[in-house]
């Protein structure tokens, strides 16, 4: 095992940043001992990392154009080559995905899906096709489509699109060149479902919605690509009334535990996951040490848990306990300016 993993973090340019940053975690001595500028550019909001851990997708803004950009990582010390970009005109996305030879991207301003082609050589080749969502919500923030997770179901078999303006999770299938939607998930309306991570069996699926700051428990039909509700759980305390925007929702290898991050309340989630039934159960919530986690991950040993604290620009550290699943704040945090995503290499 090696002692040092790599991090990616994306972020906003707004202010201070100036693009993707690297970081190493020492996970014998569980503290960060490294963070540099990867690549220099302009608001790389959500990043990507292939199968092969040999390449980086990332969100690409130039002034009053949006889309994707490609780099290789190099695999000795994790440095980025960057390859080339897809750009046009309107607000950049706000996810992306890759998987294969395949790149989606979900826009929250236009409401929009693309599927791009990866070439051999890993850069992006060209766009295959664009789906616009249509419709709206009760919520105010829900006057049009926003399109907020694209991503592909474990099997590969489909693509799945969370829709927080239009309440809905929707599953497409790829023919030839065009996205058809096969299935669609109505969510409750104003609830805002943003992100959505599977269970290691393939068969569960957990749903965050943003603004009722729930997860959604669903089974997974493989066959159909449909989703099935079976369980609606709050994410923050009961008491608590101010105004909460949960944001990222990652589920542990050994699919004992869900966690999610609550901007807001400051905190993350944990659930236990009961083994027979999928559904879930409150551990508990633990403070993130800054302000609005936009992000979070899992290192790679599963000990640690990093979160990205965009408002007070810091990523913190916290370990993890496997049996129980909680979280507890190590003295090790980082400066990293508007930080929005974290993604790491494989050990």
């Amino acid at each position: 095992m090696s002692k040092n993993v790599i991090g990616y973090v994306g972020t906003y340019t707004r202010k201070t940043s100036r693009g993707i940053y690297r970081f190493e975690l020492d996970i014998e001595q569980g503290q960060f001992t490294k963070l540099e500028l990867a690549s220099k550019m302009s608001n790389p909001t959500y990043l990507a990392i292939s199968e092969d851990k040999k390449y980086l997708y990332s969100v690409a803004q130039d002034e009053d154009m949006g889309g994707v950009a490609s780099f290789e990582i190099n695999q000795a010390d994790g440095e980025l080559r960057y390859m080339n970009r897809k750009l046009e005109n309107g607000a950049p996305p706000c996810h992306v995905d890759v998987r294969g030879d395949a790149l989606l991207a979900g826009n929250y301003h236009k409401g929009t899906v693309k599927w791009f082609e990866v070439s051999d050589h890993r850069s992006i080749n060209k766009e295959i096709v664009t789906v616009t969502h249509e419709g709206q919500g009760p919520h105010e923030r829900q006057e049009k489509p926003h399109v907020h997770f694209t991503g592909h179901t474990p099997d590969g078999k489909y693509v799945v699109v969370a829709d927080l303006g239009i309440d809905e999770l929707v599953t497409y299938k790829k023919v030839k060149n065009s996205l058809e939607k096969i299935e669609t998930y109505k969510a409750r309306p104003g609830s805002g479902p943003r992100h959505i991570a599977f269970h290691p069996n393939g068969k569960l699926a957990y749903l965050l919605t943003e603004l009722s700051s729930e997860v959604i428990v669903l089974d997974y039909d493989s066959e159909t690509g449909a989703f099935q509700e079976k369980q609606i759980i709050r994410a923050i305390p009961e008491d608590f009334t101010e105004t909460n925007d949960a944001s990222a929702i990652h589920v542990s290898s050994d699919g004992k535990f869900v966690y999610t991050g609550n901007r807001g309340h400051n905190s993350i989630t944990t659930f236990k996951v009961d083994e027979a039934t999928g559904q879930l159960t409150l551990v508990g919530h633990t403070p993130t040490g800054g302000e609005f986690p936009r992000d979070f991950s899992l290192d790679p040993s599963e000990k640690y848990v990093v979160v990205a604290n965009q408002h007070t620009n810091n990523l913190v550290l916290f370990s993890r306990d496997e049996t129980t699943g909680q979280l507890t704040a190590l003295d090790s945090i980082i400066h990293v300016p508007e930080a929005v995503c974290v993604k790491f290499l494989s050990l």
